[in-house]
C-alpha cells in the first residue's frame, strides 16, 4: 500500500509541475512568424527605413540625426537653408534605408524558405547570410552617413542644444572639426 501511495504522489508531482509539461524556450511562439528571424515590428522597421539603433555611435558622440533635427527645427532655430539641407539628407537616407530594408526582409524571407523547404546547403547558407550581412552594413552606413552630414549644417551651439534636449547631459562638449 505504501508503494502505491508513493507512486501516486510521484505521479501527481510529475503531472502538476515536475516535468511532464512542455519546457519553455525563449523562442516559443516564434515558429508561427512569417519570417522566423524577424518579428513583425522588425519587419515594419526595416520597411519604414527606421534607424533601429544603427546610428548610435554617431548619435551619442555629437552627430545629430536628421529626423530628430527636423523634429526640433523650431527649438534649434534652423534657418530655411538648414531646414532644406536637413530635409534633403533625411529624404535621401530614408529612401536608401527603405530600399535596403526591403532587400534585407526579402533575403531573410528567402533564408527562412530555404530552411523550411529543406533546400539549404552549406554553399547557399554562406551566400544568403553574406548577402544579408552586406545589406545590413550598407544600411548602417546610410544611417551613419546622414549623421555625419548633419554636423556640416548645424552650429556647435545647435548640436549642444540638440544633445541637451535629447537628454545626453553627460556628453562632454566636443566641437567638430572642418
Amino acid at each position: 500500500m505504501r508503494k502505491v501511495v508513493g507512486m501516486l504522489i510521484w505521479t501527481v508531482w510529475l503531472v502538476a509541475g515536475g516535468g511532464l509539461h512542455a519546457q519553455h524556450s525563449p523562442y516559443m511562439g516564434m515558429e508561427g512568424r512569417e519570417i522566423k528571424a524577424l518579428s513583425a515590428d522588425q519587419v515594419a522597421a526595416y520597411l519604414a527605413g527606421n534607424g533601429m539603433g544603427f546610428a548610435l555611435p554617431a548619435e551619442l558622440n555629437h552627430y545629430p540625426g536628421p529626423k530628430h533635427v527636423l523634429e526640433l527645427a523650431a527649438e534649434l532655430e534652423l534657418t530655411d537653408d538648414q531646414r532644406a539641407q536637413t530635409e534633403k539628407i533625411f529624404r535621401e537616407m530614408r529612401d536608401e534605408a527603405q530600399r535596403l530594408g526591403r532587400e534585407i526582409v526579402d533575403r531573410e524571407r528567402n533564408l527562412d524558405r530555404l530552411f523550411a523547404e529543406g533546400e539549404i546547403s552549406g554553399e547557399s547558407l554562406t551566400s544568403v547570410v553574406a548577402e544579408i550581412a552586406d545589406l545590413k552594413g550598407e544600411l548602417r552606413v546610410a544611417h551613419l552617413r546622414a549623421h555625419l552630414e548633419m554636423v556640416t549644417i548645424l552650429s556647435d551651439h545647435q548640436i549642444a542644444f540638440y544633445e541637451r534636449h535629447r537628454g545626453y547631459h553627460g556628453a562632454p562638449d566636443h566641437p567638430h572639426g572642418p
